[in-house]
């Protein structure tokens, strides 16, 4: 079972259109609305994948409760935590030309009590994980080391956590040594407080938050594939990907993907790999299924392409 962990979950509005014009009146294509959040993605992408998994997240006001019956409606088991303030909404505009304009909401701010409770809830939770996944941002209210405290517990519990979070919360649970991190370019330029330009400097860049306490980095480089670094090795990833309509929650799959093949090795860049390329292809936040897989599409080596410059460089 994947344990999921999403402080700041949302309620996802995503908005297919032919081009984004300032100022005009824009006509959708296509709607969509889905539960949002990092780790709700994971947790619907181990459901689409037919696997077990349960989501802790913080619920609040009627946007928090139609995230609750979206989620129930997939079949995915839901651990609420009950908070006073509303669950946020967020916007995203698909273009035609596969070009994304996200609006996140800062979200509610979560009481001493509140943050208890969720901190109670992962614990209860954790007792039959395989992995639990922390993702996201921090809401108001979360100090910056709540991941941190989050990986401590877990590993005191035998779980192993995997990690997709930026900035100071990402720096302060690397202490911790979480099992796996998952950051994409900019937030790996981030960390290590540099540009990154080509495959290589991504590849130092991830060897340096070994460094600082990673077991393994799983880096998501876009377009251009992904890296893991770990103790056994390091390999890159790249997918044929045909037609991009929506990269909602592509990480996440990502991320899905990898936990599922059991979170370590080539096999499990290959998964990861394999259902972001899946993902990339599908409607707003839509998760793949197996059947929109396509492993052949997938190629994996140990020969790292340290020269070949990133399409999009981080700065």
């Amino acid at each position: 079972m994947i344990l999921t962990v999403t402080p700041n979950p949302s309620l996802d509005r995503t908005y297919e259109v032919l081009r984004l014009e300032r100022g005009e009146v824009i006509r959708a294509e296509t709607e969509r609305m889905d539960p949002g959040g990092k780790g709700v993605n994971v947790s619907r992408a181990v459901t689409a994948a037919g696997r077990r998994t349960v989501a802790v997240l913080p619920l609040g006001g009627a946007p928090g409760a139609l995230v609750a019956d979206l989620l129930d409606a997939q079949g995915i088991e839901v651990a609420p935590v009950p908070i006073r303030g509303a669950t946020r909404s967020n916007i995203a505009l698909a273009e035609a030309d596969g070009v994304l304009t996200k609006i996140n909401a800062p979200g509610p701010e979560l009481s001493p009590a509140e943050q208890e409770l969720l901190l109670d809830t992962v614990r209860e939770q954790s007792h039959n994980a395989d992995w639990i996944a922390c993702c996201g941002s921090l809401p108001r209210g979360l100090a910056p080391s709540w991941y941190a405290d989050v990986v401590t517990r877990a590993h005191a519990g035998g779980a192993r956590i995997a990690l997709d979070t930026s900035g100071c919360a990402l720096l302060e649970a690397l202490r911790a040594r979480p099992d796996v991190v998952k950051p994409n370019a900019e937030e790996l330029a981030e960390a290590v407080a540099r540009p990154l330009a080509t495959v290589g400097d991504a590849l130092k860049a991830a060897e340096e938050l070994r460094g600082m306490g990673a077991r393994a980095v799983l880096a998501s480089l876009g377009a251009d594939g992904q890296l893991l670094v770990e103790d056994a090795g390091a390999w890159f990833a790249t997918a044929r990907v045909d037609t991009v309509r929506s990269n909602v929650g592509a990480g996440d799959s990502s991320l899905a993907g990898f936990l599922i093949a059991g979170g370590t090795g080539p096999e499990a860049l290959a998964s990861a790999v394999a259902h972001g390329a899946a993902a990339v292809q599908l409607p707003g936040s839509v998760m793949p299924t197996p059947a929109d897989l396509d492993p052949a599409a997938v190629t994996v080596t140990a020969e790292i392409p340290l020269d070949r410059e990133l399409t999009e460089p981080a700065s």
